[in-house]
């Protein structure tokens, strides 16, 4: 609420500008309540059913959570007692975002909010379907932001749980703000929801489904160490690198000192052509342990594909000063330094190379040195 106070000397009195007040929840509830959905997904493979909470945003459109319809053989919409059949429309998975595209569905579109306007303490609600109640109404305040490349998570007291994902965050005013997307079981009040902003973002980011949706649901995801490792290692060998990213962003929130996460997201982002972003998240892993040498030569990878050979070379440098055996490490240097011109030190990684690695000093003489 913001009252703007005008004085003048001429004036003998004060005008006040008229103030909008914030909703009660009752409100906020009513007009929220209105727009908010239940999706229900069929798994006949996996024999399995679940659901999770959609906001309809208007034109037959809701938007949920990816992980939330993942594998379905039937998708539906249930609202007032009625269903309908729904259609995946866009999928971001990356960021957990997904639109969905109901025939026939008439309610009403939730009023768009600004989360860039939020500041930590503001009161927001959040309504979903917590094991499955319909409409579960709670609330409570921003209590912090997690920064993420193109946006942020918004962290909330508003207590959420499984079947919440999906559903509306929304202002003090009602308006919708962010989608509810997990939480971390083994704390304390620590719910995240994405912000409003992605969604206008959708069809231009819109990707496939990932081949194998082998993750689950964020809520249920152990928040120790072991389980994320399992979980991301067992995604990198099939290959599953949308997943991966999904993964990893969610235990970069819940272990935001792990440098396993920051690697773990890193090598993501590096997998789905995103490589300015690798670098960054693998930038994070070494501030958090600067003696990690995969990460410095996985940074040194990043920076080639780029074309930075000067930065490519400071990071395998840092690399090789921690493992010097490292005869791979030794011969993506020596590359390096030829591609910048410096042939003195070519020949130094070649001699370098002899001494660890004979056979990969000959491939390297006859590759490198020689041309």
């Amino acid at each position: 609420m913001k009252i703007f106070w005008l004085a003048a000397t001429t004036l003998p009195c004060i005008f006040v500008a008229p103030v909008s007040h914030s909703k009660t929840a009752t409100e906020v509830y009513e007009n929220a309540s209105a727009s908010t959905v239940i999706v229900k997904n069929v798994d006949a493979v996996a024999k399995k059913r679940s659901s999770g909470t959609g906001v309809a945003i208007g034109d037959g459109q809701v938007v949920t959570n990816c992980h939330v319809i993942k594998n379905p053989t039937v998708l539906t919409v249930h609202s007032a007692d009625k269903e309908y059949p729904a259609n995946l429309h866009y999928s971001d998975w990356a960021r957990d975002l997904c639109s969905l595209k109901v025939v026939g569905l008439d309610v009403p579109p939730a009023s768009i909010g600004n989360s860039k306007l939020l500041k930590v303490g503001a009161k927001v609600y959040a309504l979903g379907t917590p094991k499955g109640l319909a409409l579960t109404l709670s609330d409570g305040i921003v209590s912090g932001f997690r920064e993420r490349t193109g946006g942020r998570y918004i962290q909330t007291t508003a207590a959420i749980s499984r079947g919440s994902s999906g559903g509306g965050l929304f202002d003090e005013n009602g308006a919708l703000i962010g989608l509810t997307t997990f939480y971390m079981a083994d704390g304390q009040n620590l719910n995240f929801a994405i912000p409003i902003e992605w969604v206008s973002e959708l069809p231009q980011r819109s990707t496939p489904a990932p081949a194998l949706a082998a993750l689950a649901p964020p809520a249920t995801l152990s928040a120790r160490v072991t389980a994320w490792e399992i979980k991301s290692k067992e995604l990198e060998a099939r290959k599953d690198w949308a997943t991966l990213l999904e993964l990893s962003n969610q235990w970069t929130l819940a272990e935001a000192e792990n440098n396993n996460a920051w690697k773990s997201l890193g090598i993501a982002f590096y997998r789905t052509g995103q490589t300015a972003p690798s670098i960054d998240a693998w930038g994070k892993a070494i501030r958090i342990n600067p003696d990690d040498a995969e990460v410095w030569f996985l940074i040194g990878t990043a920076h080639t594909l780029a074309g930075h050979s000067n930065k490519a070379i400071e990071a395998y440098q840092h690399a090789l000063s921690i493992q010097p055996n490292d005869a791979i490490g030794w011969y993506s240097l020596g590359e390096q330094y030829e591609r910048s011109g410096q042939r003195g030190k070519v020949r130094d990684v070649y001699k370098q190379l002899k001494e660890l690695d004979p056979a990969h000093a000959e491939q390297f003489f006859s590759k490198v040195v020689l041309p």
